[in-house]
């Protein structure tokens, strides 16, 4: 039963996007998607108020085969990390909606909406996702709106924060997809089979300079998303030339995916590395 709200969780604001997309009347469209993400509001306090505190495993927990011949399942769950920043995802896209409907957005509210809701379910499902390859979609989900939204109803030169945006964060998705590649296929022979599951992925046998690569792939992701220095530079300019809305979700949930990545992969999977690392990122 956990799992399938957090499955309701998760994919009810796709549904209202592509509800959207079925209102031809602008007030139609704004209370469609404003009333579809209180849906996600209310289950994630609901969740919050039967939420374990006691409990250090994931809760709520769902598991599928999605693609067995490769090891990849859908495999969700929410721990304490994932709960609240569940509920500032949820928060913030219903506030943002509703004041961009206030007449913030004033050009094709229609696809803003559709992209706002496309959005909570990236976020969502990449602070839920325990499958690695089910998170990266997730991961890549989230991305794919912004980019859109900087680009469509930004200001001065939104097409050149777009790009910088696409650039920083594509550069970084693909190192981390690479580390993830690696690192399956390291576990592999030592469980005999291809397993995507994160907790299959922990205490795989690595060398120290394979562990060190692989926490880079998965450092260097997650500080382009934070963002720490020297991938910083694209930030003033998405934050600058981004819709309201769309700065408000970089600021307050889509940079924490960034801390999150550390605290959720990067550091339980290569916690050695992720020690002899301390003064670098320190500095």
């Amino acid at each position: 039963m956990g799992g399938f709200w957090l499955t309701i969780l998760t994919f009810v604001p796709t549904l209202g996007a592509f509800g959207v997309l079925m209102q031809s009347d602008e007030e139609s469209i704004w209370r469609s998607a404003f009333i579809f993400s209180l849906i996600p509001l209310a289950i994630s306090l609901y969740l919050f108020a039967i939420f374990d505190p006691h409990q250090a495993t994931y809760q709520f927990v769902e598991r599928y085969q999605w693609i067995p011949q490769f090891g990849i399942s859908y495999h969700v769950g929410m721990d304490g990390i994932s709960l609240f920043l569940v509920i500032l995802t949820t928060l913030l896209i219903s506030l943002s909606l509703l004041y961009s409907g206030g007449g913030d957005i004033e050009v094709r509210p229609r696809e803003f909406c559709f992209l706002m809701l496309v959005l909570e379910t990236g976020l969502i499902g990449a602070l839920l996702a325990i499958d690695l390859f089910l998170f990266y979609v997730f991961w890549e989900v989230m991305l794919v709106p912004m980019y859109l939204m900087i680009g469509i109803w930004g200001h001065g030169r939104k097409i050149y924060a777009t790009f910088k945006f696409v650039l920083f964060t594509m550069l970084g998705s693909l190192l981390m997809l690479v580390a993830i590649l690696y690192l399956v296929g390291a576990a592999r022979a030592q469980i005999g089979h291809l397993s995507f599951d994160l907790p299959d992925l922990y205490n795989v046998p690595l060398s120290r300079v394979e562990a060190r690569w692989l926490f880079a792939g998965f450092a260097i992701a997650f500080a382009i998303k934070v963002p720490m220095w020297p991938v910083h530079t694209w930030l003033p300019d998405a934050h600058t030339e981004a819709p309201t809305a769309g700065s408000v979700m970089l600021a307050a949930v889509m940079l924490k995916m960034g801390a999150y990545g550390f605290l959720r992969f990067a550091i339980p999977l290569f916690p050695e590395v992720a020690i002899q690392a301390v003064p670098i990122f320190m500095a």
